[in-house]
């Protein structure tokens, strides 16, 4: 081989080279993402869709989502922490307190009557779980943290004014802190994830549930339920939930740094706020639809709301016991959550 032809040929071979490590590195990840709720959920259409639009857009769509809604992927709704650790999903969004008392020192955002708007809870939310609870995420690496827009009550037929009122009705708790409260006031808690409600409250099954107004419209809730026990705007939310954003963390770690990047910075805390926002939102609206049907609607009076919040101090109480129990200071993680609520929902 003369000279110019080994210089044709080493051109060549950079070439390819070349061409090979520019293939490689405009490779389309694709990223599955799972969660529990239909296809129109808030929580797929307000923030799945549009951080995925977001990641794919300033990776040059290095970075894609292939979305499976409705537990499409299989296995149920307490599950999905696990499919996202194990890497049957790539990402999640669930509530991981399906799992009872596996997240007891995060759940301390669903204690009672904590939560004034889902906006500033979320972002204390995130601080929090950043300070005492990652190693309870440990496997995943977090996305974002929020709250829903708080729990009230709906029912089928029962007006419910008083903790009397309460009394004998079997009512769908979201998880096993909601369950107690439920408990203390009187009520026989029925644990069970979301998307089950419907059945259940057209079998009587339940007489009602606790749950957020942003989920009823998903669930057509506003047309089975039609009465509804609310708190005043002044006053903390009866119980809210936690949920996350989560990522299997070999997944994140395999990606190139510049993804790595992207992801980043369309996560943490500003994400955890943005979906806050994004529940806040859907209060007006959901309780509209259910104005519109001529639904019957309490407020807790002041006097009411305070025998409430003691009847569910026993919660709380258990609740520092529980912790404990796990060796943490219950008393202390109680603080720092209540330091942050004040701190982001100013």
């Amino acid at each position: 081989m003369n000279y110019v032809s080994m210089s044709r040929f080493a051109a060549a071979a950079v070439a390819t080279i070349l061409s090979s490590f520019c293939g490689a590195q405009a490779q389309t990840t694709i990223l599955k993402v799972s969660h529990f709720l239909p296809s129109n959920s808030t929580a797929q259409r307000q923030l799945i869709e549009p951080w995925c639009e977001k990641i794919s857009a300033e990776s040059a769509g290095r970075l894609k989502c292939q979305i499976y809604p409705s537990m499409q992927l299989g296995g149920s709704p307490p599950q999905l922490f696990d499919q996202a650790r194990d890497g049957i999903a790539d990402i999640v969004w669930t509530l991981p307190t399906y799992q009872a008392g596996r997240f007891t020192k995060s759940e301390v955002f669903e204690l009672p009557f904590m939560t004034m708007s889902s906006t500033g809870t979320s972002e204390a939310f995130w601080h929090y779980v950043q300070a005492n609870s990652l190693d309870e995420f440990r496997g995943l690496k977090l996305l974002a943290t929020h709250v829903h827009d708080g729990g009230h009550l709906h029912f089928t037929e029962k007006v419910v004014k008083s903790l009397e009122d309460l009394k004998g009705l079997k009512i769908r708790a979201p998880t096993r802190l909601g369950a107690k409260i439920l408990s203390a006031l009187g009520a026989t808690p029925i644990q069970m994830p979301i998307p089950q409600v419907p059945e259940a409250l057209s079998k009587s099954v339940i007489d009602g549930l606790s749950s957020p107004w942003e989920v009823m419209p998903t669930l057509k809730l506003e047309e089975i339920t039609h009465t509804h026990t609310e708190t005043a705007p002044n006053q903390a939310k009866l119980v809210n939930s936690i949920f996350i954003l989560g990522m299997n963390a070999a997944k994140f770690n395999s990606l190139p740094a510049d993804l790595q990047a992207v992801i980043e910075r369309n996560s943490g805390e500003i994400l955890s706020r943005r979906a806050g926002e994004v529940w806040d939102a859907t209060i007006e609206p959901a309780r509209k639809l259910a104005q519109a049907r001529g639904n019957t609607f309490t407020t807790l009076s002041d006097v009411e709301y305070m025998r409430w919040v003691d009847a569910t101090e026993p919660v709380v109480q258990e609740w520092i016991k529980d912790v404990g129990v796990k060796g943490s200071d219950g008393k202390k993680l109680l603080k720092s959550a209540r330091d942050l609520l004040e701190k982001y929902n100013k």
